[in-house]
C-alpha cells in the first residue's frame, strides 16, 4: 500500500503538467523551465500553479514553504536541498548527495503569523515578519546549480530590456557592478502591501461574546414578551417593540465586523518596482479632482491650500492633474485659483527641497511642533521665513478678492481683460475651462522644473435641466479628465480636505498597481481625519468608531464603503464595466470511466464550447483585417469593440455587413457613455492615456461638449456609470453598485494621516450634516437600489450587504429611539413601569444581557484601539442625533419621495473663525434642537416628580423607583452634550429653547395626568373630610 502511493506520488507531475497554466511563473513572470527528463517543472503537486524554480526554491527557504493558491505545503524535489520542516517523504528522495545543510531561520513565538496577498488576489497565506532577508540566487548558499540558474536568467531579462529599448548592451560592464541591482529587483519582487489580521486572541472572545450575547437577547426577549406587565400593557408592548428594532439593528451593524483585518503597504518597494534608476517611470497616472460650490460658505483659502496640497504630492510631476470643479460659477474661485497656481511656482519647490509635512502651507506654518526637527540644511530656516511672509502676502491677495466679492456690481462681473465674466447668472451660464495654469502648457516653479497640470472647470447650466449637485459635477470632471489626460486612476477630495500625508497616492498604488488584486479594486479608501476640533470632541465629529472600528471590518469582507472624499477609484469601474473574472482551474480527469461516459458526461460540453471558442476567433479574425484598431473588449456582459476614430463618423454608408454591425455596437456606446468619439475611445484604455491619432488642439473644444448640461440626456450616466444620482449621499451610492457588479475594495491607514479636513463643531451644523447624511440613506431605502431587495443577482457578499443594509435602516431607528426615551418619564410621572416583578431566574437574564453588552465594548476596544471617550461619545451622538436629525430625515425623506416635496441641500459651513474653538459655544437656532432638549426636560421634570412621590409615600416605594430612576438617568446622560451645547460658553440656554421645551413638556403632562390612562379607578366609598374638627 505504501509502495503504490509513493509510485502516485512520483508520477503525480507528470499528470498535473498540463494544469500548469502557460509557460510562465506566476510569481515573478518568467520561463518556468523544464526538469531534467524534459517534463514541464510543477513545483505544487495538489494544483499544479505555475511557479519557476527560483521561486520554489526562495518560498521553501525563505518563505512560507507553501504554495500560494492551495496552501499546501511543498514538497522537496530532486537536486534541491531540505529545510526545516520536510518529513522525508518528498519526491525523488535518493539524491543525498546532492543536500545541503541549509537551516531556515526560525519563527520566534513573539512574532506571529501575519496573512498577505497571495498571487491570485483571492486568498490569503501566511507570512512571517521581521525575518532574514536571504537571497535565493545567493551562489554561497544555494549551491552551484541555483547560481548558475540565476545567471541565466539575469542574462534572459537583459536580453528583454534590450528588446524593448530599454537598456543598451553596453550597459552590461562588470556583473558584479550589478550585483546590488540583482538584489534589488529581488527585493522589488516582493508584495506591495500584506495583511495584518487581528490576534486571534482578541477577537476570538469578542466573537464569542457575541454569539453569547445573541443567546442571552434570545431568552431575554422570551421573558420579556411572556410576561407582560398588565397594570401598563400600552408602555410595555411599546418597549417591547423598540427592544426588538434595538436588537435586529445591533445584528445588522455587528456582524459585518466579525473579520477585521488592517494592512501595511511597502512603498521601498513600489519605487524599486516601478522607478528604477536609469528607466522611464512606470507609476500610474492619477487625475486629482476637488469640488466647490459656494466659495462664501467654502472658504477661498482653504480650497487654496488643498491644491497646493496636491501640486506638492510626492509623485511625478507628469503624472498628476489636479481639477477644480467650481460648481458655482464664481469669479472669485477662478481668480483664487490664479493666485495659487502663481504662489505654487515657489512653494512645491520648498516642499520637495525640504520635504516638509504636511504640504498645505496654512497647516504647515500653524504648527505647535519643533519645525527644526530632522532639517540638515543651513538654508532651512532662512528659506521657511521667506515661505511664511510670501505665503502670507498670498493670503493677504486672497482676503481682498473675497472682500471685493461680498458685493456684486450690479452690470456683474468684468474679468482684466475687460470681457464680462461668463458666470455672472450661476444658473443659466455656459461651460468654462481654463488649462494653462500650470504643467506642460503652462508656467514652471521658480527653479525651472515642470509642474502638474491644474485645471479649472465649470461646467454648463441651463434652468430647464437636472444638473444633480455634486455628483453632476464628479461625472462632468470624469469626462473633462478623460478627454484632457484620462488617467487610468482617480483621486476625489472635498475643498476642505487637504493631503496631509505627501506620499498617499503612493498608499494606493501598492494596492491598485498590484499585478493581481489591482485587476478587481474598484477604489482604495482612506479614513477621514480633522483639525481643529476641541479636545473633548464634544460631538463625535472625529467618527472615530465608524473609521477605526466598521471600516475594518467591512475590509476583512469585500471591502469599506465609499464615504465621499479621500479615495483613489478605477476609472474603469466608474464606467460600469464588471471586474475581470478569476480563472478557474481546470476540472480533473481520470481514467476510472470508460472513455464513451467521459465523452458524454463532460467531453461533448468540451468540444460544442471549443467550437464556439474556434466560431468567435475566426469572427474576430475577419474584423481584425477589415477594420484597423479594433480590439475585442468583454466588459458588462457583452462583447464591445473599440472603432476606428474616422471611421466612427462616416456613418453606415458603403460599409459591410460586419462594419455595419460594428457601428451598430457604436451606437450603443453612445447611448451608454454620449455622443463624444474621443470619450468612448478612451473609455476602452484599460492603462489610460490618450488614444493614438487624437489632435490635442481639438481636446478643449471636446472638453467643452462633454460638460454640456445636454451631454447626459438619454445615456446612462448617473444609472450605471459615474456617480450615481438619486440620493444627496451619492458617494453610498456609488459605492453599492460597485460592490454589486463584483469589485471589491481596499481601506488603507496610512502611518501618517492621509488627508485631513474640516468638521463642523457647532451643535446646530453638526446636526444639519447628519441631517443630510440620514436623508440620503432615506432616498435610498425608497429607491430601487435599496440593499435590502437590490442586487441579488450580483456578486455582492452577505455581510456586506448587512452592513448597506445597516447604513440605509439607521435613520428608521429614531422612531423607537425617540419612544424608549420618553418612556421613563411617563414611568416616574404615572408610578408605572414597564417590567413587572422579576423573580430570580429573570434577574439572572437581566444581568446577563448588562453585562455583555458591556464586555463586547470592552472587547471592541481592545481589539480596535479606540479609546473609551470616543466609544463613549459616539453613544452619547447617537442618541442625539436619533431624536433630532434622524427623526426630521425620515419624514422629510417620506415628504420627498412620497409627496414630490423637495428639500434644500445646505452646504456645511467650513472652519474659518479666528479664535480657537469658537464655533463649538456659537449658537445658532434650529428645530432640530426642539425634540432632544423636551426630552431632557421631561425626564428631569420625571424625575423630582418620582422622587417626591417616594418621599411622601414612606421606604416601600424606593425600591420600585431604582429601575425608573437608572432608566430616566441613562436618558439624561446620554444628552448631556446636547445640554452643554445649550448653554454656550456663558452656560445660558437661549430663551426661545427653554420655552418651546418647557411650553410642550407641560402641554404633555397636563394632558397626562388629565387622562390618566394607567391607573385604575378606585373602587368603594370616596372619603371627604366631614367637618373643621374631623
Amino acid at each position: 500500500m505504501h509502495s503504490e502511493s509513493a509510485m502516485h506520488n512520483h508520477d503525480e507531475p507528470k499528470m498535473q503538467k498540463h494544469r500548469a497554466n502557460g509557460r510562465l511563473c506566476r510569481a515573478c513572470g518568467d520561463e518556468i523551465g523544464l526538469r531534467d527528463n524534459g517534463d514541464l517543472f510543477v513545483a505544487c503537486l495538489e494544483c499544479g500553479f505555475p511557479v519557476c524554480r527560483p521561486c520554489y526554491q526562495y518560498e521553501r527557504r525563505e518563505g512560507n514553504q507553501t504554495c500560494p493558491q492551495c496552501n499546501t505545503r511543498y514538497k522537496r524535489h530532486k537536486g534541491y536541498p531540505r529545510v526545516e520542516g520536510d518529513d522525508g517523504g518528498g519526491v525523488d528522495m535518493d539524491d543525498v548527495e546532492e543536500e545541503f545543510p541549509i537551516k531556515s531561520p526560525k519563527r520566534s513565538p513573539d512574532n506571529p503569523r501575519f496573512d498577505v496577498n497571495s498571487e491570485t488576489g483571492e486568498r490569503a497565506k501566511p507570512w512571517r515578519p521581521n525575518g532574514h532577508t536571504l537571497s535565493f540566487f545567493a551562489g554561497n548558499v544555494a549551491g552551484k546549480d541555483l547560481d548558475v540558474e540565476w545567471k541565466n536568467r539575469v542574462e534572459k531579462w537583459k536580453e528583454r530590456q534590450e528588446r524593448k529599448g530599454l537598456r543598451n548592451k553596453d550597459d552590461g560592464g562588470n556583473d558584479e557592478d550589478n550585483y546590488e541591482d540583482d538584489m534589488l529587483m529581488a527585493e522589488a519582487r516582493q508584495p506591495l502591501w500584506r495583511k495584518v489580521p487581528i490576534p486571534s486572541s482578541r477577537i476570538n472572545p469578542y466573537r464569542i461574546v457575541i454569539v453569547l450575547r445573541i443567546l442571552i437577547l434570545v431568552f431575554f426577549f422570551r421573558f420579556r414578551i411572556t410576561t407582560p406587565a398588565t397594570d401598563a400593557y400600552a408602555l410595555w408592548l411599546t418597549s417591547v417593540i423598540c427592544e426588538i428594532w434595538f436588537a435586529l439593528s445591533w445584528i445588522l451593524d455587528q456582524f459585518p465586523k466579525w473579520f477585521p483585518i488592517t494592512r501595511e503597504t511597502y512603498l521601498d518597494r513600489l519605487s524599486m518596482r516601478f522607478e528604477r534608476e536609469g528607466e522611464p517611470n512606470r507609476l500610474a497616472p492619477v487625475d486629482v479632482f476637488v469640488s466647490t460650490v459656494d466659495p462664501l460658505k467654502e472658504p477661498p483659502i482653504i480650497t487654496a491650500n488643498t491644491v497646493l496640497s496636491i501640486l506638492s504630492v510626492d509623485y511625478p510631476v507628469d503624472k498628476v492633474s489636479c481639477y477644480v470643479s467650481d460648481d458655482g460659477a464664481s469669479m472669485l474661485t477662478f481668480d483664487t485659483m490664479s493666485e495659487t497656481a502663481e504662489f505654487a511656482r515657489r512653494w512645491v519647490p520648498f516642499c520637495k527641497k525640504h520635504s516638509i509635512e504636511p504640504r498645505a502651507p496654512e497647516f504647515y506654518f500653524s504648527q505647535k511642533i519643533d519645525y527644526l526637527k530632522d532639517k540638515v540644511q543651513p538654508s532651512f530656516v532662512k528659506e521657511r521665513r521667506a515661505m511664511k511672509r510670501e505665503y502670507e502676502e498670498f493670503k493677504v491677495r486672497v482676503n481682498a478678492l473675497v472682500a471685493k466679492a461680498q458685493k456684486k456690481p450690479e452690470e456683474g462681473w468684468v474679468m482684466q481683460d475687460g470681457t464680462p465674466w461668463p458666470g455672472n447668472n450661476t444658473r443659466d451660464h455656459p461651460g468654462m475651462i481654463q488649462v494653462v495654469y500650470l504643467g506642460s502648457a503652462g508656467a514652471h516653479d521658480v527653479e525651472g522644473k515642470e509642474l502638474p497640470r491644474l485645471v479649472y472647470v465649470s461646467r454648463e447650466k441651463r434652468p430647464s435641466y437636472q444638473h444633480h449637485k455634486k455628483a453632476g459635477a464628479m461625472n462632468a470632471l470624469v469626462r473633462v479628465s478623460a478627454v484632457l489626460a484620462n488617467a487610468p486612476f482617480l483621486l476625489n477630495l472635498d475643498c476642505d480636505h487637504y493631503i496631509n500625508n505627501s506620499k498617499a497616492v503612493r498608499e494606493a498604488m501598492c494596492f491598485l498597481m498590484d499585478p493581481q488584486l489591482g485587476k478587481k479594486l474598484c477604489y482604495v479608501q482612506f479614513p477621514q481625519r480633522f483639525d481643529g476640533i476641541d479636545r473633548h470632541d464634544r460631538y463625535a465629529n472625529r467618527n472615530v468608531v465608524f473609521f477605526d472600528i466598521n471600516m475594518k471590518g467591512l475590509d476583512g469582507i469585500q471591502g469599506p464603503v465609499y464615504v465621499g472624499t479621500g479615495c483613489v477609484f478605477n476609472r474603469q469601474a466608474l464606467y460600469g464595466y464588471d471586474p475581470p473574472k478569476s480563472e478557474k482551474r481546470p476540472k480533473m480527469t481520470c481514467d476510472c470511466w470508460p472513455s464513451w461516459c467521459c465523452c458524454c458526461c463532460c467531453g461533448g460540453g468540451s468540444r460544442r464550447s471549443k467550437a464556439k471558442k474556434g466560431e468567435k476567433k475566426g469572427f474576430l479574425d475577419l474584423y481584425r483585417k477589415k477594420s484597423k484598431k479594433t480590439v475585442a473588449v468583454n466588459k458588462k456582459g457583452y462583447t464591445k469593440r473599440r472603432l476606428d476614430l474616422e471611421g466612427i463618423e462616416e456613418g453606415l454608408e458603403g460599409y459591410e455587413e460586419l462594419e455595419k454591425s460594428s457601428l451598430m455596437s457604436q451606437k450603443n456606446f453612445e447611448k451608454r457613455f454620449g455622443q463624444s468619439p474621443v470619450f468612448i475611445a478612451s473609455t476602452l484604455m484599460d492603462e489610460g492615456g490618450l488614444p493614438k491619432g487624437i489632435n490635442s488642439a481639438g481636446l478643449i473644444k471636446e472638453a467643452i461638449h462633454v460638460i454640456s448640461c445636454g451631454y447626459e440626456e438619454k445615456t446612462e450616466w448617473g444609472k450605471e456609470i459615474g456617480w450615481i444620482y438619486g440620493s444627496v449621499t451619492e458617494d453610498i451610492l456609488t459605492g453599492f453598485k460597485m460592490h454589486c457588479r463584483g469589485w471589491k475594495s481596499v481601506y488603507c491607514i496610512a502611518e501618517r494621516a492621509a488627508f485631513k479636513g474640516s468638521a463642523p463643531i457647532n451643535l446646530s451644523d453638526r446636526l444639519h450634516q447628519v441631517l443630510r447624511w440620514a436623508l440620503g440613506s432615506v432616498e435610498i431605502f425608497l429607491s430601487r437600489h435599496c440593499p435590502l431587495w437590490y442586487g441579488y443577482g450580483g456578486n455582492l457578499k452577505w455581510l456586506e450587504r448587512f452592513a448597506y443594509s445597516n447604513t440605509i435602516v439607521y435613520p428608521f431607528t429614531s422612531i423607537p429611539l425617540l419612544a424608549y426615551c420618553t418612556i421613563p418619564a411617563i414611568c416616574l410621572l404615572t408610578g408605572k413601569f414597564i417590567i413587572p416583578a422579576i423573580d430570580n431566574i429573570a434577574s439572572v437574564w437581566f444581568l446577563a444581557l448588562f453585562l455583555s453588552i458591556i464586555a463586547t465594548g470592552i472587547l471592541e476596544l481592545r481589539w480596535s484601539g479606540v479609546s473609551i471617550q470616543d466609544w463613549w461619545r459616539n453613544e452619547q451622538f447617537w442618541v442625539i442625533g436619533g431624536v433630532s436629525a434622524h427623526l426630521f430625515a425620515v419624514f422629510q425623506g417620506l415628504l420627498k419621495v412620497l409627496g414630490g416635496v423637495d428639500t434644500n441641500f445646505t452646504v456645511t459651513a467650513k472652519a474659518a473663525e479666528d479664535s480657537e474653538f469658537g464655533e463649538l459655544y456659537l449658537f445658532k437656532w434650529t428645530t432640530l434642537l426642539i425634540p432632544p432638549t423636551t426630552l431632557i426636560i421631561l425626564n428631569m421634570v420625571g424625575v423630582v416628580a418620582g422622587v417626591s412621590d417616594a418621599i411622601n409615600n414612606g421606604y416601600g416605594s424606593w425600591g420600585p423607583l431604582f429601575g425608573k430612576l437608572f432608566f430616566s438617568f441613562w436618558v439624561i446622560v446620554h444628552l448631556y452634550p446636547l445640554l452643554k451645547g445649550l448653554m454656550g460658553r456663558q452656560n445660558r440656554t437661549p430663551t426661545i429653547v427653554v420655552l418651546w421645551s418647557i411650553l410642550l413638556a407641560s402641554i404633555f403632562s397636563l394632558v397626562w395626568v388629565r387622562i390618566d390612562p394607567f391607573l385604575p379607578e378606585q373602587q368603594g366609598p370616596v372619603l371627604k373630610q366631614c367637618g373643621v374638627e374631623c
